[in-house]
């Protein structure tokens, strides 16, 4: 498995999903999940399986109709980098949250 070398908002936003994700996942939702466009999240489903981080496997479900879906999910290595980088980002959010909280409006009255 490569490291990502640059990792962007979307990109993370796609490995959330994929480990919100029960199991495999078809790239409808992750798309639905993240909010991002098909242009976005393929290209980066497919680098992230380029890299090793996701394997990929087209659905053969006979009973339904339409055509195939294709299938993603972590690999073991993956699937911890991912928790990692999704963490840190939480983290960072979180301090953030902390640090602008004095900003927060309160119900006191303004006075001048």
């Amino acid at each position: 498995m490569e490291p990502i070398k640059r990792v962007t908002a979307p990109t993370l936003d796609v490995l959330a999903a994929l480990l919100a994700a029960d199991g495999p996942t078809w790239g409808l939702l992750v798309i639905k999940a993240t909010g991002r466009q098909a242009g976005t999240v393929y290209p980066i489903l497919e680098r992230l399986e380029q890299l090793g981080w996701i394997r990929s496997s087209w659905d053969d479900d006979a009973e339904r109709s339409g055509p195939r879906r294709r299938l993603y999910e972590f690999t073991g290595d993956g699937a911890v980098a991912a928790r990692g980088l999704v963490d840190d980002r939480d983290d960072a959010a979180r301090a953030a949250a902390r640090t602008t909280g004095a900003a927060r409006p309160t119900n006191r009255p303004v006075t001048s």
